[in-house]
């Protein structure tokens, strides 16, 4: 698999590159002296790749924080049906702040839409006068989350 950066240099995603990502996904952290050594490289070598790898857009190394451990209690997806240019919509959806996943899907719902609030009452605010309020918004149906068993970021290595 390969992926261009900004520049157009080509990035071979090989088992090394595959390696890196690992390394990364559990802990971005890492120093590249730790990564050189559990993928074989040198660590100038590493800190290329590694480089590369984020020049094109392949990974991003950011903190992903628990949102209820930072004051955001509610978390919920919401289907939504739409009317129209659903593109648009989902564009308009996704500059909501309060919106950190927008998916346009096949289905019985046109996007899905994963909303993190501080509470119910915010909750109903941002549904109520944020996603019912978008132009070409059909429908909504709220999946409030209970419990978040699993949440994982490992995707694209195996």
């Amino acid at each position: 698999m390969t992926s261009r950066d900004d520049r157009g240099t080509t990035v071979l995603l090989d088992e090394v590159n595959k390696r890196i990502i690992e390394q990364l996904q559990q802990d971005g952290r890492r120093s590249y002296a730790a990564i050189a050594k559990a993928v074989g490289l040198s660590e100038a070598a590493a800190r290329q790749r590694v480089q590369r790898l984020l020049d094109a857009g392949v990974m991003q190394v950011v903190a992903v924080t628990d949102p209820v451990q930072v004051g955001f209690t509610r978390q919920a997806m919401l289907g939504i049906r739409t009317t129209g240019d659903l593109r648009r919509v989902a564009d308009k959806i996704a500059a909501l702040p309060e919106v950190d996943y927008v998916v346009v899907t096949a289905g019985s719902f046109d996007i899905l839409a994963e909303i993190v609030c501080e509470d119910d009452d915010h909750l109903l605010q941002i549904v109520n006068e944020g996603i019912r309020a978008v132009p070409g918004v059909a429908s909504t149906e709220t999946f409030v989350y209970l419990k978040l068993t699993k949440q994982t970021y490992t995707w694209g290595t195996r």
